[in-house]
């Protein structure tokens, strides 16, 4: 119910009557009063005028369940949420769901999490109300060699997210970080559950700096957050409902064909690293080439000092500037 009078409130720029929210959800009206008072302890500025009613004063960054049920309008992409104050890790959560035969598109989402990790097990620091950490759940009937490629289609929609919401020409840095100028300010993280040939589910992870207003000093030259990109308060629940919009759209193109091919031209005009000097870094080899963009298997095309052109395939392998992070 609370998720109900919420979205009333939202969708409503005058007063919304507590009558006609009575009739609605068919209510008391001691029920809808118990409700505004619920969503005025949680940060919510609710105006209440006699004969008149209630209305939204300010929407500020609130992070809740029933924020996010009345925010994300999509279709099957974040249509089951689950919402925690607090996690060791929202990919953990969303695998303990998976095991319990959750949806496809369950999405966990949490204000923080203490055990936050990304790519090669590195650490992800996720304080209190500074970012958006959550997980997707998966479950495509798709063969595992492909599973990587999901990485690069959340890319795309973190990085239409950003540009929509706050304005801002976020790029993808291949395959897995989403930058604005020239700095991290989002990581993913995709894992999967396979048997035999077949995959039972994928976790997509995405981490993305929102409000810090700094970092430490050894990472203050390679990372960002939108704050400090826009000197603005974004509100993390509209961020994530313009996420999960961008994400069904790409995932459901990207399925029709199993792979990047129709996708391909949107996301090399997204990638930061495309025709820029690069080193590749893998298990006992590097070498520096120009990156050409993906092709359709996701793979970045790096062409070497001797014109010969390198597949760099996702995984255990980083993908760096010469001159910088990007």
């Amino acid at each position: 119910m609370k998720t109900e009078v919420l979205r009333m409130l939202k969708e409503t720029d005058d007063y919304l009557s507590g009558q006609e929210i009575c009739e609605r959800l068919n209510v008391s009206r001691t029920a809808v009063w118990k409700v505004i008072k619920q969503l005025e302890t949680e940060g919510y500025e609710i105006e209440a005028v006699r004969n008149r009613g209630y209305r939204l004063r300010f929407l500020g960054d609130i992070l809740s369940q029933a924020e996010l049920e009345s925010s994300i309008d999509s279709g099957w992409a974040g249509k089951n949420i689950l919402y925690f104050d607090e996690t060791d890790s929202t990919n953990t959560e969303i695998k303990k769901a998976a095991e319990k035969d959750a949806p496809h598109g369950t999405l966990a989402v949490a204000d923080y999490q203490s055990m936050g990790k990304g790519r090669r097990g590195r650490s992800w620091a996720a304080p209190h109300g500074v970012g958006i950490w959550m997980s997707l759940l998966l479950r495509p009937e798709l063969p595992p060699t492909c599973a990587s490629m999901l990485t690069l289609v959340a890319a795309l929609a973190v990085a239409d997210g950003i540009r929509e919401v706050c304005d801002l020409e976020a790029k993808i840095k291949w395959p897995n970080d989403i930058v604005v100028n020239g700095k991290k300010v989002c990581g993913i993280l995709t894992e999967m559950s396979t048997e035999l040939e077949c995959i039972n589910y994928i976790v997509t992870g995405i981490g993305i700096n929102v409000a810090n207003h700094e970092f430490p000093e050894e990472i203050r030259d390679v990372a960002t957050s939108l704050y400090l990109e826009t000197g603005k308060e974004v509100r993390r629940s509209q961020l994530i409902a313009a996420i999960m919009r961008a994400y069904e759209g790409y995932y459901d193109k990207f399925m029709e064909n199993q792979n990047m091919k129709s996708l391909m031209d949107v996301y090399n005009s997204r990638l930061a690293n495309c025709g820029t000097q690069v080193r590749v870094l893998s298990p006992g080899n590097e070498y520096t080439g120009m990156a050409l963009g993906i092709d359709e298997m996701g793979e970045l095309l790096v062409r070497t000092e001797d014109g010969k052109v390198c597949k760099v395939i996702s995984g255990e392998v980083s993908v760096r500037g010469i001159y910088g992070y990007v």
